[in-house]
């Protein structure tokens, strides 16, 4: 029996056929805009602007690889005739309406997507909570008790919500990675250099990616080509061999997070790869590498407006500006260090998995001082790495599979097979 198709797929056939009508599912889509109970998924929203874009696109060929796609754009990319927030009411008072597109926007607008507004994030995507002072913190749609995790927080509430069939994210140390996690949907982080920054926000250049957050693993191939033009997998001849994490990190973890964790293994397993375990130990010291060298690089790029922003950001800032040239050069070469460790494992392994994050859930209005160190714990040694990742979908929280820097493709492939081969068992039975 065929298999139902997944959701951005779907659209894309109806409205090739025309049994959908481009204004009509952005008109939906934006019907269910800023649906959360904190009523902030988006922080610019427009519907008459959007709706623009669909009548424009209903006026010409439906080609594109997005054509009519809803998509949400994490407000620290640029889009013509916008301002750029960056989380921040201060930078929102005193930049400008973006003149051009980012590269992201172009990108997202020439494929034919409509972009449905620009998303909450954690001020400066700086924060892995989606709590925000001048925005107020981004609740889940789907669990107003919950935070949906940051610095893509509204990226990943627009696709719970269903304004978006998709959204774009960034991940330095987690950004996409957590909100995927904690809201059960899939996340693809590419590769460090994977795409084009003009025109969007860094938080730290050394580890700033861009992604995709959507419900279904099968669509993130189809998303990656059509932003990054990535090529298709060529197909492999042997089955891929994958390392399952083990040793203290996972202690660090819920139980529950450890079972969902055992769950995706035995599917791997069913799904004929090559598995064993692997124990990481310098993976523990990723933090402490990572932690300074972001603090410093974010310093540079917000320097003279410290006291603009949140006070334990400012306080971060302040420290990054603090430290010695001395202090940054045996950090950087720590960095070197450590992503030359983690790609000798890609000799052995094709895929690694882990949780993507250590707790099930961030209760909202609760205290996460200690959340933050947590959680990074897990998702930095990617990002000192540089390698593409994408978070398998899990209750009560997903998993990241990683790959050597540059084989996107091939771990979208292979995510993709997960998501088709399992696609009877939904994610929630994790």
């Amino acid at each position: 029996m065929e298999s139902a198709p997944s959701p951005v797929a779907k659209l894309l056939k109806e409205i090739a056929d025309g049994s959908a009508d481009v204004e009509a599912v952005a008109a939906a889509a934006l019907a269910r805009a800023n649906g959360n109970a904190s009523r902030n998924t988006y922080l610019t929203l427009d519907a008459e602007w959007s709706r623009d874009q669909a009548r424009q696109l209903a006026e010409r060929p439906r080609d594109g690889a997005l054509f009519g796609i809803p998509v949400a754009l994490k407000d620290c990319f640029d889009l013509e005739g916008f301002v750029t927030s960056s989380g921040s009411r201060f930078y929102a008072g005193h930049t400008p309406p973006a003149a051009t597109d980012s590269w992201v926007a172009a990108r997202l607008k020439a494929a034919g997507a409509v972009i449905t507004g620009k998303a909450h994030l954690h001020q400066l995507a700086y924060g892995i909570t989606g709590e925000n002072r001048d925005y107020g913190d981004c609740l889940q749609p789907e669990d107003a008790a919950l935070l949906t995790g940051g610095s893509s927080s509204g990226s990943v509430a627009a696709v719970q919500e269903g304004s978006a069939l998709a959204a774009i994210g960034t991940d330095t140390g987690g950004s996409v990675r957590g909100p995927a996690a904690l809201c059960g949907l899939a996340g693809y982080r590419a590769s460090l250099g994977v795409g084009d920054w003009s025109g969007g926000a860094h938080l730290a250049p050394s580890f700033d990616t861009i992604g995709w957050l959507c419900r279904d693993l099968r669509d993130l191939p189809l998303l990656a080509r059509a932003l990054f033009a990535l090529p298709d997998a060529a197909p492999s001849a042997k089955p891929v061999r994958v390392g399952f994490l083990r040793g203290e990190m996972l202690d660090d973890c819920d139980a529950s997070v450890v079972a969902a964790m055992g769950l995706w293994e035995e599917r791997i397993r069913q799904a004929g790869a090559q598995c064993e375990d692997f124990q990481p130990d310098f993976w523990r010291d990723a933090y402490e590498i990572y932690a300074p060298i972001q603090a410093h690089e974010a310093s540079r790029l917000h320097v003279g407006f410290y006291d603009e922003f949140e006070p334990v950001i400012a306080e971060r800032l302040r420290w990054g500006a603090a430290m010695t040239a001395e202090e940054i050069a045996g950090l950087r070469a720590e960095h070197q260090e450590f992503a030359r460790r983690a790609a000798e494992l890609f000799v052995k392994f094709d895929f690694l998995l882990m949780p993507a994050v250590p707790v099930p859930r961030l209760v909202a209005g609760a205290d996460h001082t200690a959340a933050r160190p947590r959680i990074l714990r897990h998702t930095t040694p990617a990002s000192l790495a540089g390698v593409p990742a994408v978070v398998l979908p899990a209750r009560p929280a997903g998993m990241q599979l990683l790959a050597a820097r540059g084989k996107d493709a091939e771990l979208l492939a292979f995510a993709s097979s997960l998501g088709q081969m399992f696609l009877d068992r939904p994610s929630g039975g994790c």
